[in-house]
């Protein structure tokens, strides 16, 4: 269950906002094997490596346009309405951070500029799991293709039959993905990070993943590959005051406890009364829940910490540096521009984190671990690169 802290002295915080351990470094030596047998082998090691982790004998890794076309007949219309929505909306967003390169004359005759390109070749990566995320497909190749990028590879892993969830494929080719691969795992970034006969190399690899996904990533990218950011365990945080509504604030915890059995929840209040209610609303909200027993495990991760005010408050949540931040405070615009580390901020109680991470228009690939103290999360600019341009009139010369 999650633990009731109140009023921790400094001392304390270092050790309070701990996250569940990540030792990537531990896998380096496996992932590394797998990830040298598919550089010499190619598809041969890919087909071998799905038959022995996900379990699936596939006599080819590409998927086809029929079996494209076959999944938007296989999800419901209100499905495929909901990730068309979703779509427009990243799309709207992103559209508006295209970089407009500025013209400047350093001195007389001398005039600097910067351009804008989009990385050629992307690679993404879904994984598949307990949950299909569709929603991962459009926050990666919404922004790529606004870029300009001209090849945008996506690998995800099938199941057992072979198929990926008609959710993904359907999703992948109405934003522009375009190739898509059935490779899941370690095997999957080697195959974008290296090439193969069938998976294109690529420069830049882009996606969440689990623990030997993201040791394969952290190897490939020491010289060969560009990554997007390592990605750690999901978290939110709540900040709130006694105006808060604890069932809101219970339902936004869960929300992100029921990503992963290592997922984190944290609330951080000024009231004393809201922390025991959310407490109890937790334990009622959790009971009903589908994926209770995922939500339980990572509530072991999770604390609600009462502090003297939101000075307080605030200090202690930029410490942190949450994923994910939900501000449900009575002033929480005002209290939102004293924020200065957190990847994506919600606020106000009508404005569930749940909005984010499918279809409000924001990325939801975001700094875990404590990363958002230093960088933020996709956008447009991470799948660009600019290049600098001098031009020198004659009387510059003189």
């Amino acid at each position: 269950m999650m633990k009731l802290i109140k009023y921790p002295s400094k001392e304390q915080w270092a050790e309070l906002l701990k996250r569940p351990a990540l030792n990537t470094e531990s896998l380096f030596d496996t992932v590394r094997t797998i990830i040298n047998k598919v550089r010499a082998e190619g598809d041969k090691a890919v087909l071998e490596y799905e038959a022995a982790f996900d379990k699936v004998t596939l006599s080819a890794l590409t998927v086809t346009s029929e079996e494209i076309q076959k999944a938007e007949g296989l999800i419901s219309d209100e499905l495929k309405s909901a990730i068309t929505l979703a779509k427009r909306n990243i799309e709207t967003f992103h559209s508006s951070q295209r970089f407009v390169g500025k013209k400047v004359e350093t001195m007389e005759g001398v005039t600097c500029w910067q351009k804008a390109v989009g990385i050629e070749k992307v690679g993404l990566y879904i994984p598949g799991g307990t949950a299909p995320l569709f929603s991962t497909v459009l926050m990666l190749a919404v922004p790529a293709k606004i870029a300009g990028c001209r090849e945008i590879v996506l690998c995800t892993p099938p199941d057992k039959n072979g198929n990926i969830h008609p959710a993904i494929l359907f999703a992948a080719q109405l934003a522009g993905v375009s190739k898509i691969f059935k490779a899941g795992g370690v095997q999957a970034i080697a195959a974008m990070a290296y090439g193969t006969e069938s998976v294109p190399k690529v420069y830049k690899i882009f996606g969440p993943g689990n623990q030997y996904v993201t040791a394969a990533k952290q190897l490939v990218s020491l010289r060969d590959v560009a990554i997007d950011m390592p990605a750690g365990p999901s978290e939110v945080e709540v900040l709130a005051d006694a105006s808060a509504n604890p069932v809101f604030v219970a339902a936004d915890l869960l929300s992100q406890a029921e990503h992963g059995v290592d997922s984190q929840a944290m609330l951080i209040t000024t009231s004393e009364k809201l922390q025991a209610e959310v407490m109890e609303e937790v334990d009622h909200q959790l009971a009903k829940l589908p994926r209770r027993e995922i939500a339980a495990k990572s509530l072991e991760n999770s604390k609600l910490i009462l502090v003297k005010d939101m000075d307080e408050a605030l200090e202690l949540t930029n410490a942190y540096a949450p994923e994910h931040l939900i501000v449900e405070t009575e002033n929480y615009l005002e209290v939102a521009e004293r924020v200065i580390n957190a990847g994506s901020v919600f606020l106000g109680s009508l404005t569930p984190e749940s909005a984010g991470d499918y279809a409000s228009g924001t990325n939801h690939t975001l700094p875990t671990l404590g990363a958002a103290r230093y960088t933020g999360g996709v956008w447009v600019g991470t799948f660009l690169k600019t290049c600098t341009y001098q031009s020198m009139s004659p009387q510059a010369m003189m």
